[in-house]
């Protein structure tokens, strides 16, 4: 792909060319776009590509996946952004095109660390389940060759050999008719993951998948290429970060648009160590307030949880003497002595304020990071108490935050059908009395700032604008006639949100 200056020039193709290029609302992405794209279309395709990812992250935080709801909201979301859905819709070629190339551009940036990678995976497989759940079945068997997946559809004399067995096989039907289910015929070794669960038919080697367990396999086949082909990006990045229109967009995509980091920057200084213990009961989420309660209790946590609540402290506003005074004190309490203490633990609080061995500024963990990563053990109190506790001690640990059988109900619900983040914005809207809170809850120190803002009577906590979590100095760009004015602008305010960036490309 080639960048210019100007504007496109519009090619017009005849409409067997234009729908031989995209042939279908969906695709695997297996070949990069070709062709001239001008630095301000190149800069448009990536904004809006963000935009729908970050519509993908929300809905799925604040609805269950599949519903309705999540389907039509999704579904105006796209329409609204002009990305292609519908095999119906004429006139696709440019809503295809723009999917097309805007998702290549944003594997240039997200392709540079493991935590943008894994996000940027997740939101588009969630994509392409809801455009696959709304394909047309006559347009399966095509979109599976295009996407070079050999899934073959049965025919119906030997869906009819095989019913009975497919159906006791399969978690989907209940008992149910398999008529009119297409089954598909599949390679034994790409159907591993319902062989482990058990849920589907083997014979001579394939597995007998029925339609509606077929998006699992095509997800996986989706996630794995898509993996690949990020690590290769990641290889040949130096040669694109090299090109000095391209890299301020996509330092600024990459650091900007990934969820607030909730670094101390504006808070620091603005609790105190006397507030911590009432504060813990009314604006801390579970995660956090059952740190705080193992720690009163205990006097003592291990690093896990001194990571992960250290980093919330001082996400909330706790300074480094604070922080050092807070830890110090509890730890004493335990029968620590403050010699072993100054010795073995002071130095992990300084470093992660940055103060200490490669200076970095440590943020506070998101959901996803305290969900996915350090797996609590016997004798922890870390991690997500919706994600990593025993239904019946959440049901318990729910009944001491005097939350009423209903709500408990719908809460472990939700986490049963593993809606982790979707419970806790649950929990945060029952034990603060409002129906809708009008967020989609990523992070325990938004729980923290949203639960303040409405106990203060709706006023806003003031914070300063965040910073990336991964901080890069600003690249020293020298203009050129290639160069726009609006990368020229982007060069020097990195950190201005989605609509002060439009505006600079108006």
């Amino acid at each position: 792909m080639e960048f210019s200056g100007g504007k496109r020039k519009k090619m017009r193709l005849a409409d067997d060319q234009r729908n031989a290029c995209y042939p279908h609302s969906l695709q695997f992405y297996l070949q990069p776009p070709s062709g001239n794209v001008s630095l301000t279309e190149f800069e448009t395709l990536a904004i809006d590509r963000v935009k729908l990812l970050k519509s993908v992250e929300n809905l799925g935080l604040s609805y269950m996946k599949g519903t309705e709801q999540y389907q039509s909201k999704l579904e105006a979301e796209l329409r609204k952004l002009k990305f292609s859905y519908r095999e119906s819709l004429e006139d696709e070629y440019e809503p295809r095109r723009k999917d097309h190339i805007s998702h290549f551009i944003l594997r240039l940036a997200y392709c540079q660390s493991e935590d943008l990678r894994r996000w940027f995976i997740q939101q588009e497989m969630d994509l392409l389940r809801f455009r696959f759940s709304i394909l047309p079945k006559d347009k399966i068997q095509s979109f599976l060759k295009d996407s070079h997946l050999q899934f073959e559809a049965i025919s119906d004399e030997e869906k009819t050999v095989r019913e009975q067995d497919i159906i006791a096989s399969s978690s989907t039907f209940g008992g149910a008719q398999l008529d009119p289910e297409s089954v598909y015929k599949i390679p034994f070794a790409e159907a591993l993951d319902l062989f482990r669960g058990r849920k589907v038919y083997l014979e001579n080697g394939f597995a007998y998948v029925p339609h509606k367990d077929i998006v699992a396999i095509i997800l996986n086949e989706f996630r794995t290429k898509l993996s690949k082909a990020l690590a290769l990006t990641a290889r040949s990045l130096p040669a694109v970060q090299s090109d000095e229109r391209l890299q301020p967009l996509l330092n600024h995509l990459s650091h900007s648009y990934t969820g607030q980091d909730y670094s101390t920057q504006g808070n620091a200084g603005k609790i105190s160590l006397d507030q911590i213990d009432s504060l813990s009961t009314k604006s801390f989420p579970p995660c956090m307030r059952q740190l705080h309660k193992a720690l009163r209790e205990n006097h003592h946590l291990r690093h896990g949880g001194r990571m992960q609540y250290g980093l919330f402290l001082k996400g909330i506003g706790l300074t480094l003497e604070q922080a050092l005074q807070f830890w110090k004190q509890e730890f004493i309490r335990g029968n620590m002595d403050p010699d072993k203490f100054d010795k073995g633990y002071s130095y992990n609080i300084r470093h992660s304020y940055g103060k200490e061995g490669k200076r970095t500024d440590y943020t506070p963990y998101s959901c996803m990071k305290i969900i996915l990563t350090n797996t609590p053990g016997q004798g922890d109190y870390h991690g997500c108490p919706f994600r990593h506790s025993d239904p019946e001690l959440l049901r318990q640990k729910l009944q001491a935050y005097k939350i009423p059988p209903a709500g408990i109900s719908q809460i472990l619900d939700l986490v049963k059908g593993t809606h982790y983040q979707v419970a806790c914005q649950k929990f945060f809207e029952m034990t603060h009395n409002v129906d809708d809170c009008g967020f989609s809850l990523s992070h325990p120190n938004q729980f923290f700032f949203e639960s303040q803002r409405i106990l203060s009577g709706g006023k806003d906590i003031k914070k300063d604008s965040v910073q990336p979590e991964t901080p890069q100095p600003r690249p020293s760009v020298q203009r050129s006639k290639d160069s726009s004015s609006t990368l020229d602008s982007l060069s020097s305010a990195l950190d201005m949100d989605l609509e002060e960036l439009e505006e600079l490309l108006q």
